[in-house]
C-alpha cells in the first residue's frame, strides 16, 4: 500500500478530532464575521490617528522626492493600504522593500 493511502485515515481522523477547536477559533478571529457591513460589538476603534514622521518616512519608502500623484497620503488616515508595506520580491520590488540596496530614495 502507498504510503499516503496509509497516512490518509490518521489524517482524517486528525482533522476530525481538531475540527470543534480549529471552527471555534475561527469565530473569535474573522472581524467582520458572516455581517461585513456590521461591527461586531467590541471590536476596535480608532478614535484619532496622527501620522507622524516615522509613519510618513515608511509611506514614502523607495520613492525619490519631491512625489508627484502621492497627495493622498494626506488623507489616508489610519485605514489599511497595501502602499506602505512590502509587496513582492525580486524584479517587483520596485521600492526596494526586500533588498535596502535598491531603494530609490
Amino acid at each position: 500500500m502507498h504510503r499516503a493511502n496509509r497516512m490518509r485515515p490518521t489524517v482524517c481522523l486528525l482533522l476530525a478530532l481538531l475540527w470543534p477547536s480549529l471552527a471555534a477559533a475561527a469565530e473569535v478571529a474573522f472581524v467582520a464575521g458572516l455581517r461585513p457591513a456590521e461591527r461586531p460589538a467590541g471590536a476596535p476603534v480608532i478614535v484619532a490617528f496622527k501620522p507622524d514622521e516615522a509613519w510618513r518616512t515608511r509611506a514614502l519608502h523607495g520613492i525619490r522626492l519631491p512625489p508627484s500623484g502621492l497627495g493622498f497620503l494626506k488623507d489616508q488616515g489610519a485605514w489599511y493600504t497595501p502602499f506602505d508595506r512590502p509587496g513582492l520580491t525580486g524584479p517587483y520590488d520596485l521600492r526596494g522593500w526586500h533588498d535596502q540596496g535598491k531603494a530609490r530614495n
